[in-house]
């Protein structure tokens, strides 16, 4: 997408220094090239905005890494196995492993990253609500390419059963993946304390 908006910007660029014989193109070629040049700024700099975790740490625990490729002389491709704490609900945690690209790109921090992904989430501790939330509201997201590409885990409630459900995916500007992952997180007592219902926090 990023080459195709700046092959129209070298385009409208081209136009502007080349007129036709005709008055139809050069006339707009000028603001043409502003406004695609604008457009292609805002993206990049939103996707720098959003390129940071969605929780408060920043950053997800690594638990370990282990090669999948051997490369002789850039980084190996490898499986990263990753922790996070929900930041909007105490007592829960969840781990997920995704591939991560070595080589030279890799190395570099360039490569696009497999949207591939699993999930597993676990009560490590007494249930605690600390806002009120909506269904499907994002608890994490990592970068997973230069731009426009992130893997998302997002939650909601299955209020029949008092069960929390947490799905990771990858999602992209223009088109994302069908991979992803489902985890479930019963809400059960811990030590004396009555559980609280998953739905009277999050709404939808």
């Amino acid at each position: 997408m990023i080459a195709a908006v700046l092959s129209y910007v070298k385009a409208a660029n081209f136009l502007a220094s080349h007129p036709p014989n005709c008055i139809c193109v050069a006339p707009s070629s000028s603001f043409t090239l502003r406004f695609l040049s604008f457009v292609l700024r805002s993206w990049i700099a939103a996707e720098v905005m959003g390129a940071v975790p969605a929780t408060a740490t920043d950053d997800p625990d690594l638990i370990f890494r282990k090669t999948t490729v051997w490369k002789f002389l850039s980084p190996d491709h490898k499986l990263a196995t990753y922790a996070i704490d929900d930041p909007d609900i105490g007592g829960v945690s969840c781990y997920f492993t995704v591939p991560e690209k070595g080589g030279w790109t890799g190395w570099l921090g360039v490569a696009e990253q497999l949207s591939d992904a699993s999930l597993s989430c676990r009560q490590v501790g007494p249930i605690a609500f600390k806002r009120p939330l909506e269904q499907g509201a994002e608890a994490f997201r990592q970068r997973r390419s230069l731009f426009f590409k992130k893997m998302r885990i997002v939650r909601g409630c299955d209020k029949r059963r008092n069960v929390l459900v947490y799905v990771a995916y990858t999602d992209k500007l223009i088109e994302g993946s069908p991979k992803s992952s489902t985890s479930t997180v019963p809400v059960m007592p811990w030590g004396s304390s009555e559980p609280p219902r998953c739905s009277d926090w999050i709404k939808g």
